[in-house]
């Protein structure tokens, strides 16, 4: 070949170096493996810059950082941000309108920020906390002289975790996103307790569209064959929390004990934080919800 021409780019093709893996440019390739911008057969491991420059997409080697030719390394010294190769190509993403500013808020919260950090040096390291990145580094050959082909397949079989991770991760988001009018329906129309006639995700459309203002305390939905009752957190950043707790005296209490102690026939459990309650049918979550708003009255009165 002509050493002053080019060689051509492969369409659709991924180069990252050999060698040891990280979890930044695992994911960055299954980011774009994701959105159908590479082909599998086409991820090339190499520090051979010839091989790279033949690639569409090169990240984590090559000491460029330049997404209109879609260069994505982050070690060079001329780049002082607090993106790794996975934070970038999640860039590349949404500045290049491929995912909107939503889902790349979700992508970025939810996953590359921790990934970007971890790479960076600048996560935690907090004793008994397994991250992404630990588990994507786990997939490494234990021994240090492995050979490359060893190297290459552990890689796949991270690779392949990491697609795996984000499918169901993004898929998720959406199946959360699609009850977003749902959420806003219950939110218009009650006050006291959002009822549901099915099983969806709401916590996080309900903070989404203003919850925390929302005067609601409880949720009530079907949870298989039952229903439950469930406090409302106070606002997004605390769901560990509820807004109001459920009785004291119900707490813990199972079956014959929590009808006892309720006076409802269709008790069945009371988690012993009081933020849940399993009952019945709907008419004995309502029930219980009457009974607990009852008390919580009763209690304001007295104070």
């Amino acid at each position: 070949m002509d050493q002053t021409q080019k060689p051509r780019k492969i369409e659709r093709s991924f180069g990252t170096h050999d060698g040891t893996f990280h979890a930044d440019e695992v994911t960055a390739c299954a980011l774009l493996r994701y959105f159908n911008i590479i082909d599998n057969e086409k991820i090339i491991r190499t520090r051979d810059p010839e091989k790279l420059s033949s690639c569409e997409y090169v990240c984590d080697v090559g000491g460029i950082y330049d997404p209109e030719k879609k260069r994505f390394d982050h070690h060079q010294v001329d780049y002082k941000g607090p993106l790794s190769s996975a934070g970038m190509v999640l860039e590349y993403l949404k500045n290049q309108a491929l995912i909107s500013p939503s889902d790349y808020d979700f992508l970025n919260n939810s996953l590359v920020r921790g990934v970007d950090a971890h790479d960076n040096g600048k996560d935690m390291q907090l004793p008994g906390l397994c991250t992404f990145s630990h588990i994507i580094s786990n997939f490494t050959p234990i021994h240090y002289d492995v050979d490359s082909s060893r190297q290459d397949d552990a890689f796949k079989q991270a690779q392949e975790f990491a697609f795996g991770h984000i499918t169901r991760l993004f898929e998720r988001f959406k199946y959360n996103q699609s009850c977003r009018e749902i959420v806003a329906k219950a939110m218009a129309e009650f006050r006291d307790c959002l009822i549901f006639e099915e099983p969806i995700p709401w916590m996080d459309t309900f903070f989404e569209q203003g919850g925390e203002h929302h005067p609601a305390h409880f949720v009530i939905m079907p949870s298989g064959k039952h229903w439950k009752l469930r406090g409302i957190p106070p606002h997004a950043d605390d769901k560990m929390k509820v807004r109001t707790a459920l009785p004291e005296d119900w707490a813990g209490l199972l079956d014959k004990d929590l009808k006892k102690m309720s006076g409802i026939q269709g008790a069945l459990f009371c988690h012993k934080g009081r933020f849940i309650s399993v009952w019945e049918t709907k008419e004995d979550a309502l029930a219980a919800l009457e009974r607990t708003l009852q008390l919580v009255a009763k209690q304001k009165t007295i104070i």
